[in-house]
């Protein structure tokens, strides 16, 4: 059995970095809505507009960042972002401590933290890719990946342990000293990174702020990769607080259940992560693609026909490991194609503009599904988006452009 493929040191910061702050996020998930009903007496709808607008905000602010990190070294970007967010969500237990926690704060915090997760994600990917050769790339994505799924697991029965013994305030601040860790596990990367040159004008130009979606929009695989993402992201995301009305408020689940069938299948995650390069190696990237991100389609209209009890949550366990596996193995094959396939001048604006348009469409549907719930009912609004999501593999490329000779871009 062969031993773990070695990175390098550099990497290793890299990934004990987001490995810190992805289970700083974890263990403060779910925190500013329980803060909202817990301590500001919150109603259905700011919490509603606290994820929503928070996310869309976030986005919008984040759409001129995307020049902004292309043309800077990226590891002080990441680091900025990361101090950014720190103190952003260190303001609200310092708020709360001195009576001065307003809804108005919070929602302030979650668009500022959207927007410098963002910038920090398109910073991060274009260093990634500078930092190491393309060969490795997909062993790099995979280990994100694993981290994700392993913080996922993890992390959200820590916070609420944590919650149920120190309140909600306290999980916000471990995810503040998460940034400020990861932070400094960026600054010790250590090494030289040149400033990227820019040619022809010498300031921002507003044409930037589009080129990242030209550059995906033009590539044909790009393109109906990212549209496929999009959507499929999108529905997903739009279920999760239906899914909670459902499992909780109709058909009894308690909140140890409502987490232990979303937790539990997060080790498929890890498995499909820790699978990509194998299948890859063995059948091919575009092959590993198609069938995943067929596949992952496939699972969450199951959910449709949860029923209370030990069936309920068999059936929940099952739907969420074969989708999360699936995710797990398309995930970093899709990050590496589309590093392999971005230009590198064009990393950060391309991965900025991704990013912007998944939350942007995770917003509206999550709205729109909200009202959809209110006409029909959560069942009938989550077994319309088991539907829908089993036409999104349409949108999956049938072929992929080959890499070019000599450049990765």
């Amino acid at each position: 059995m062969r031993g773990r493929r070695a990175l390098g040191r550099r990497f290793g910061w890299l990934w004990a970095s987001y490995a810190i702050s992805s289970y700083g996020t974890s263990i403060g998930f779910g925190a500013f809505p329980l803060i909202a009903v817990l301590v500001l007496d919150s109603g259905p709808a700011q919490v509603a507009a606290l994820s929503a607008v928070g996310l869309a905000v976030g986005a919008v602010v984040a759409v001129p960042l995307g020049p902004w990190v292309e043309f800077r070294r990226k590891r002080p970007v990441m680091v900025t972002m990361d101090l950014v967010r720190f103190a952003a969500l260190t303001s609200v237990p310092v708020a709360f401590a001195f009576g001065l926690l307003g809804f108005a704060q919070l929602l302030v915090v979650s668009v500022v933290v959207a927007a410098a997760r963002i910038a920090f994600n398109a910073a991060g990917g274009a260093y990634l890719k500078t930092l190491l050769p393309p060969e490795d790339l997909l062993v790099a994505n995979s280990r994100f990946e694993s981290t994700t799924w392993t913080a996922t697991m993890v992390g959200p029965p820590l916070g609420g342990a944590a919650i149920g013994v120190f309140g909600p305030v306290v999980t916000v601040m471990a995810d503040a000293v998460s940034y400020l860790l990861s932070a400094l596990g960026v600054r010790a990367i250590g090494g030289d990174e040149p400033r990227p040159a820019r040619t022809g004008t010498a300031g921002p130009r507003a044409g930037d702020l589009l080129e990242g979606w030209r550059d995906i929009l033009g590539h044909p695989a790009l393109r109906r990769l990212f549209l496929n993402a999009i959507l499929v992201n999108g529905l997903i995301m739009a279920t999760e607080p239906l899914l909670v009305v459902l499992l909780i408020g109709d058909l009894g689940f308690a909140p140890w259940q409502y987490g232990l069938v979303f937790a539990v299948p997060c080790a498929g995650g890890l498995v499909g992560a820790r699978l990509a390069r194998r299948l890859v190696a063995r059948f091919g990237r575009h092959e590993v693609m198609l069938a995943a991100g067929t596949l992952r389609a496939c699972w969450p209209v199951g959910l449709a026909f949860v029923q209370p009890g030990v069936p309920g949550i068999v059936l929940v366990v099952a739907v969420q490991l074969g989708l999360v596996t699936c995710c797990g193995v398309f995930n970093p094959v899709l990050a590496t194609y589309r590093l392999d396939h971005t230009a590198p001048g064009r990393v950060a604006r391309t991965l900025s503009a991704w990013s912007v348009s998944g939350s942007l469409a995770i917003a509206a549907l999550t709205a729109l599904w909200g009202l959809l719930a209110a006409a029909t009912g959560p069942r009938a609004a989550i077994a319309t988006a088991g539907v829908l999501l089993l036409a999104t593999p349409l949108l999956l490329p049938r072929h992929t452009r080959p890499r070019p000779s000599g450049a990765v871009c």
